[in-house]
């Protein structure tokens, strides 16, 4: 399980602070797979990070039950000097996988060729992109966490990775932001909602649509 508790996030902006998380508490059960709702700027992928340790909250603490992955997509946490395959070993001694799996899954999962053993600083954003999805998948977590992963990449690829993300959300729990209703409805058992700082857990997937719908008719 994860929880999260009295957890609180802030930025200062030119137009002063913003809230993102404002005492937030919930749960994200075991064996559920949840969506993140949220209009543009509501914190959403803050959020992820947060859950994910690649960003702390002001204050509150977070409970993580089990292995939780990063943010697929996330290329924060990779040393851009380092080629593709040191980063991959370097994932796999961290979490205790196997290297030679590791490298040899996501070598031929992200498709990047002879650019697999060329500092990631020398990339473009979509073949990061390819890269921390593929290293990510390599690895067995209990909590997958996903930000906007799914809409990345061409088609085919887009396919190939909803189909290995399936296989390993088959025996894990999901937790995903995104955009894309049809996204959520394909991929999530329940929703929460986050706006204004707030964030509402709705156990009926259609009841939390329902009502991201009505926000986004509302006025700005």
């Amino acid at each position: 399980m994860i929880e999260l508790t009295s957890v609180c996030k802030s930025y200062r902006t030119s137009a002063g602070k913003r809230v993102v998380l404002d005492n937030v508490n919930i749960k994200f059960p075991v064996g559920k797979n949840v969506g993140i709702l949220g209009l543009n700027g509501a914190g959403k992928s803050t959020l992820i990070r947060i859950i994910g340790d690649a960003e702390p909250p002001d204050s509150g603490h977070i409970s993580r039950v089990g292995r939780v992955s990063w943010p697929l997509g996330y290329t924060g946490g990779f040393q851009s000097t380092m080629t593709a395959r040191e980063n991959a070993m370097f994932v796999a001694r961290i979490y205790g996988e196997d290297p030679e799996y590791i490298v040899q899954f996501t070598q031929e999962f992200s498709e990047l060729g002879d650019y697999f053993d060329v500092p990631l600083r020398s990339y473009s954003a979509g073949m990061r992109g390819r890269f921390a999805f593929s290293v990510s998948l390599a690895c067995d977590f209990d909590y997958y966490l996903v930000d906007e992963a799914l809409e990345t990449g061409d088609a085919r690829y887009k396919e190939k990775f909803r189909r290995a993300f399936d296989e390993r959300s088959a025996n894990s729990s999901v937790i995903l932001v995104s955009h894309n209703e049809q996204t959520i409805r394909r991929n999530c058992d329940m929703a929460a909602i986050l706006q204004d700082g707030k964030l509402v857990m709705y156990d009926n997937l259609k009841e939390a649509l329902h009502e991201y719908q009505i926000l986004q008719t509302r006025p700005a």
